[in-house]
């Protein structure tokens, strides 16, 4: 049976964290990798050695130690939980996993503007996953400047695309049903 990679995209607070711990729980041998977890890491532990300016080399660093670690070390499925909002990062990263013999899925969070601020203005989060903002509004009010979100069909093997949050539990069921039948292309709008 092919190995998944399942990539989620979406702006901060749309429910990629949420969502890859419960496919988590009902992908057999599975595990989420979540960048975020990451960031935190670095700064609790490594502050001084974050780049002060320009891509967080150093938590992309971290992430592809571990990825490498799971495709190399492991039979796992794995999910990538991180905003993956540019389209050339995930492409390549895609490409990647389908040279390694993974099959792709992309979950593209694109749930309505006025939720996510409601969500980041009610948040209890840590932001010790900040390096340049100071609150997640201004992470959203950055995201929400992007012209690159919104994958194509193209980009993956599977493509779900999630607009009411109420529709996750279906968006899983469906990943599960087509890792256990091998099913061919899939574009799934809720």
């Amino acid at each position: 049976m092919d190995r998944l990679v399942v990539m989620t995209v979406g702006k901060t607070h749309s429910g990629k964290t949420t969502f890859a711990k419960e496919l988590e729980s009902v992908l057999q041998q599975s595990i989420v990798i979540d960048q975020d977890n990451h960031a935190e890491f670095i700064n609790t532990h490594y502050k001084k050695l974050r780049p002060t300016e320009g891509p967080n080399t150093l938590k992309f660093s971290v992430t592809n130690t571990i990825v490498n670690y799971a495709i190399e070390q492991s039979n796992l499925h794995i999910i990538l939980s991180n905003s993956n909002l540019n389209k050339s990062g995930r492409v390549n990263l895609l490409q990647y996993f389908h040279e390694k013999g993974f099959k792709s899925m992309i979950v593209y969070f694109d749930l309505p503007s006025d939720l996510l601020k409601d969500r980041v203005t009610q948040t209890g989060r840590s932001k010790a996953v900040f390096r340049n903002a100071s609150s997640f509004l201004e992470v959203l009010e950055r995201q929400e400047q992007s012209l690159e979100i919104q994958p194509s069909i193209d980009e993956a093997n599977y493509l779900f695309v999630i607009k009411d949050p109420d529709h996750t539990a279906e968006v899983i069921q469906q990943i599960v049903s087509v890792h256990l039948n091998e099913t061919s292309i899939i574009y799934f709008d809720s």
